[in-house]
């Protein structure tokens, strides 16, 4: 993890058995045989198998799908992903994710509303993001660094291997880190206190385990970039910005006893593995619009407050903006009109979107995005038929397929996105969002049962299978009611799906 807010922190603390109590953190030792970048590794000497590891990740992530701060927005996850499947194809080129690992980890990203500047991984493949992150990033090279930087945690099989070395020490100074580790998140006071009062030397080792693996993650991380193509220098840039967010973020620990190294510390690692000469001539590290409008998305759903959407909605008319090139005059559009938009201000809303929309005519990625917002404010608006009007062509990839759904939901055509849905879902069946879309589109069409088993479904994809086993059992109780040979196909999949996901759930009930 690049920094550690300390309510996730906290609430992970408190969510996951006392040995993966430090995983919140991200941090382990590398599976050295399979890594190929010439780098020294830290050794061998985990006892957690992947499958077990892929377990432990199923509950924690389980909660965090629980959590408020959890979102699900196409535009912003569509976006990451597009960043994530080039780092991972990168992974497996370079004989860092193993078959093993690339076949039985979830590689699953969550988007959090929080806003600070953080990203963590966690046991399975699984990989947070924080709104705050991606709000202030620069370029999509540095987004690609903390990305990378992540994944190699995962695939050098960090956490497995910290959770061995927990598992070494006695019990007494396990709980003395555990213990530590929740003071440190309230009060730095509280662990200085800990380090003098007789455990310092079990805290120290562990904490220097951590800044060994956050370098091998940064090491590690940066071989992947150029791969993917993406710029190596944005782990360099993203560095000033992590400098810029721990003014805020930072508990104000010694530096003895944090479990990352100093930022300064790892630029000047990675400044000295760039090339000579650099990278940035063969791969620009420049801002597109497109970027730039994620991040002012990013910004603006993480809820910055009334008083702060506001200022970015004057923004637009300050006598500074004429100037901007053209992608930060693109974000700060962006920013005016969907705060607009948050605060009901319609028409202002509407005439920022316009004038997004004539300045990114020429670029096609941006233009898209532009017209996803025009039809996301006029639904907004309760103008549905201006938002069908405003509508990118096709809805085939996600983003529109999912704000479609919502527009013709309003329209009284729910039957426009069935076949869309349907296909989308036959491909990723463990997409909750498309899950509940597909839900409210059988519901709008009166077909109740099939409503319920995508209900049911949407529990599946987030991993809590004991409210799906409720809503597949309402589902019997439905089909019961049935007389139609649609109902009678709809019930043979229930019980069949039923039976499966109840035997799921007894084995998470003997895990606990």
């Amino acid at each position: 993890m690049l920094i550690l807010g300390k309510k996730k922190r906290l609430a992970l603390l408190r969510k996951a058995l006392i040995a993966s109590v430090l995983i919140a953190t991200a941090v382990a030792t590398p599976h050295g045989a399979s890594a190929q970048g010439g780098l020294p590794t830290l050794g061998d000497g985990s006892d957690l198998t992947s499958s077990e590891e892929r377990r432990l990740g199923d509950r924690i992530i389980r909660e965090l799908y629980r959590d408020p701060d959890y979102i699900d927005d196409p535009v912003i996850a569509e976006y990451v992903q597009g960043i994530w499947q080039p780092l991972i194809a990168a992974a497996r080129t370079r004989g860092e994710l193993s078959p093993e690992l690339d076949e039985r980890f979830a590689w699953e990203i969550l988007l959090g509303r929080d806003r600070t500047v953080n990203a963590f991984a966690l046991p399975g493949g699984y990989l947070g993001l924080h709104l705050g992150l991606i709000g202030v990033v620069g370029t999509r090279d540095e987004l690609a660094s903390v990305m990378a930087h992540e994944l190699s945690h995962v695939t050098q099989r960090h956490i497995s291997r910290l959770l061995t070395q927990q598992s070494r020490q006695t019990p007494l100074l396990l709980g003395a880190m555990v213990l530590g580790a929740l003071a440190a998140s309230k009060n730095p006071g509280a662990t200085q206190a800990l380090v003098v009062g007789g455990q310092a030397l079990a805290m120290q080792n562990q904490l220097n385990f951590s800044r060994d693996m956050e370098r091998e993650a940064d090491r590690v991380g940066m071989g992947l970039m150029e791969p993917a193509g993406f710029a190596p220098e944005g782990f360099v840039g993203m560095f000033d910005k992590l400098q810029q967010a721990n003014r805020i973020n930072d508990n104000g620990s010694w530096p003895y006893l944090r479990s990352h190294p100093l930022t300064t510390q790892r630029m000047a690692d990675m400044q000295s593995r760039l090339p000579s000469g650099g990278l940035a001539a063969s791969i620009p590290s420049t801002l597109l619009p497109e970027h730039a409008m994620v991040t002012a998305r990013a910004r603006v759903l993480s809820n910055p407050g009334v008083d702060v959407l506001r200022q970015w909605i004057a923004q637009p008319q300050g006598t500074g903006f004429a100037a901007l090139p053209l992608a930060r005059k693109a974000g700060v559009l962006y920013a005016a009109a969907l705060g607009s938009s948050q605060l009901r201000d319609a028409a202002a809303a509407r005439r920022w979107a316009e004038q997004l929309h004539q300045l990114v005519r020429g670029d096609v990625a941006a233009s898209r995005l532009a017209q996803l917002l025009m039809a996301e404010l006029e639904l907004a608006a309760g103008n549905a038929q201006a938002a069908l009007a405003a509508m990118p062509l096709g809805n085939t990839r996600r983003p529109e397929m999912l704000l479609r759904t919502q527009i013709v939901l309003r329209t009284g055509q729910p039957q426009e996105v069935t076949g869309a849905l349907q296909t989308w879902l036959a491909n990723h069946p463990r997409d909750a969002g498309a899950w509940q879309a597909i839900a409210a589109v059988w519901n709008a069409q009166g077909q109740a049962l099939r409503a319920v088993r995508a209900e049911a479904e949407v529990q599946v994809a987030r991993y809590d299978y004991a409210a799906a086993v409720d809503r597949f059992k309402a589902g019997q109780d439905l089909a019961r009611r049935g007389t139609s040979a649609d109902d009678h196909f709809e019930a043979s999949i229930i019980d069949t799906r039923l039976r499966a996901v109840q035997s799921l759930l007894r084995e998470q009930a003997a895990e606990r």
